[in-house]
C-alpha cells in the first residue's frame, strides 16, 4: 500500500511541479507548442516532474506485483486529491468546502481498502487474457488515430474513458509479465500490449484536454482506468479481499473512485482567471 499511495503522491505532485514550470515558460516568450516545451523543459521544476513521473511508475509497477489491482487503482485515482492539496498551496488555487470535503472522502476510502485488501491473486492469467489486452490496446489506439472526428459532444468522455482503459491495460499488463528474460519478454503478448496501452492512453489524454472538457476526460479517465481493470483482476487473476471484509473494500473502492470525480477539474495544468484559478487528468 504504501508503494500505491507513493505513486499517487508523485504524479499528483508532478501535475503541479509541471503546471507552474509550464505557466512560467508562457510568460517568458511566445511561440507554438513546441517552443513552449522547449522552455519548460529548461526549468529545473518540469525536470523534477518528469523525475517524480517516473519515479511514480516504478511505484507503480511495485505495488501492482504485491496488490490487489483494485487497490493501486483506486490509489492511483487519488493523485488528482494530491494534486488539489498540492495546488491550494503552490499555486493558491481555492478549494471549495465540496472539494476539501472530497479529499477527506478520498483518504477515507483509500483507508478502508486498507483494512480489506487481501494479497495480490497468485493466478498467472491465461494465455488468451494476454492477447485479450493486446487486442484492447490495439483498440484505444485505433480510437486515438479516430478520436478527432467525434462528435464533440461526446468527444471529451469518449477519448477519456479510453485514455482509462489504456492506463488499465498497464495494470492488468503488469501482473501478466512473468518474466524479465528477453527470450520470454519479446513473446509475450502483455509486454506490448504494456507499451502500446501506455502510449495510447497518453495520446488520447492530450487530445481529450485539448479538444473538450477536461472535468468530462478526467471523470472518464478515472471511471475507465479503475473499474474494468479491477473486475478484472477479481475474476481472472484471482485478487481477493480479507475474509468477510468484501463489503468493506466494494464501499472504500467506491468512496475512493467517488471523491477522486469530485476532485475532476483538477485534471491539467491550472489557468488563472481572476482571483479564483481553475486546475483543469493527472497521470495514472
Amino acid at each position: 500500500m504504501v508503494c500505491a499511495l507513493g505513486a499517487a503522491v508523485c504524479f499528483g505532485t508532478a501535475t503541479v511541479l509541471q503546471a507552474i514550470a509550464t505557466r512560467a515558460a508562457a510568460d517568458t516568450g511566445g511561440g507554438g507548442e513546441a517552443a513552449l516545451l522547449l522552455r519548460a523543459v529548461r526549468q529545473w521544476r518540469y525536470v523534477a516532474g518528469l523525475g517524480l513521473d517516473g519515479l511514480g511508475f516504478l511505484l507503480q509497477i511495485a505495488a501492482l506485483r504485491s496488490l490487489p489491482i483494485y487497490v493501486v487503482g483506486a490509489a492511483l485515482a487519488a493523485s488528482l486529491a494530491v494534486t488539489a492539496v498540492t495546488a491550494s498551496r503552490l499555486l493558491r488555487v481555492r478549494l471549495s468546502s465540496l472539494e476539501w470535503s472530497a479529499v477527506g472522502v478520498v483518504c477515507a476510502g483509500l483507508a478502508m481498502l486498507g483494512l480489506a485488501s487481501g494479497t495480490e491473486g497468485h493466478e498467472d492469467g491465461s494465455a488468451a487474457l494476454k492477447w485479450a489486452m493486446l487486442g484492447a490496446a490495439l483498440a484505444v489506439l485505433l480510437l486515438g488515430a479516430v478520436g478527432g472526428r467525434l462528435p464533440e459532444r461526446v468527444r471529451a468522455l469518449l477519448l477519456g474513458l479510453g485514455a482509462g482503459f489504456g492506463f488499465g491495460v498497464v495494470e492488468v499488463a503488469v501482473r501478466l509479465i512473468d518474466s524479465l528474460a528477453p527470450s520470454v519478454l519479446f513473446t509475450n503478448p502483455a509486454a506490448y500490449a504494456l507499451l502500446i496501452g501506455g502510449g495510447a492512453a497518453f495520446l488520447l489524454l492530450t487530445s481529450a484536454l485539448q479538444r473538450g472538457s477536461v472535468t468530462t476526460a478526467t471523470a472518464g479517465m478515472v471511471i475507465g482506468e479503475t473499474i474494468g481493470p479491477a473486475a478484472v483482476g477479481v475474476v481472472w487473476l484471482g485478487d481477493r479481499t480479507r475474509e468477510g471484509l468484501a463489503w468493506l473494500a466494494v464501499l472504500g473502492f467506491a468512496v475512493a473512485v467517488a471523491g477522486a470525480l469530485t476532485l475532476a477539474r483538477f485534471g491539467e495544468a491550472p489557468v488563472e482567471q481572476g482571483p479564483v484559478e481553475e486546475l483543469p487528468a493527472t497521470k495514472a
